[in-house]
């Protein structure tokens, strides 16, 4: 069967409750109507570090994954701010403020 993964044409196969798409995942396959049905045990699932495709009449529509997964991302983003954030002049804007004014009562 062939299915469209984050925009890209791939070919999915069953393989028991599991379906792979691709050489990318191996994830349980789950309907739309079931996510619906089951959703608390599903992110009980996803917690102990299952993830799911859900499909919308056997085309993939989108994924339930741990957030744990994400974080390279989020440190790639951070990493790309910072770098950023590095080249760029430092500008002061008004009056430097001392310690005990910041910290005024």
């Amino acid at each position: 069967m062939s299915a469209l993964l984050d925009g890209l044409p791939v070919r999915s196969h069953s393989v028991g409750k599991f379906t792979t798409f691709g050489a990318r995942l191996m994830e349980e396959a789950v309907s739309a109507a079931e996510a619906n049905r089951n959703f608390s045990q599903i992110l009980r699932s996803v917690k102990e570090g299952h993830s799911y495709v859900v499909t919308s009449h056997g085309t993939p529509v989108a994924r339930i994954v741990p957030t744990k997964r994400s974080s390279a991302l989020s440190d790639a983003a951070k990493s790309t701010l910072m770098a950023r954030l590095r080249t760029q002049p430092v500008q002061i804007v008004g009056p430097r403020w001392s310690r005990d004014e910041l910290y005024e009562e």
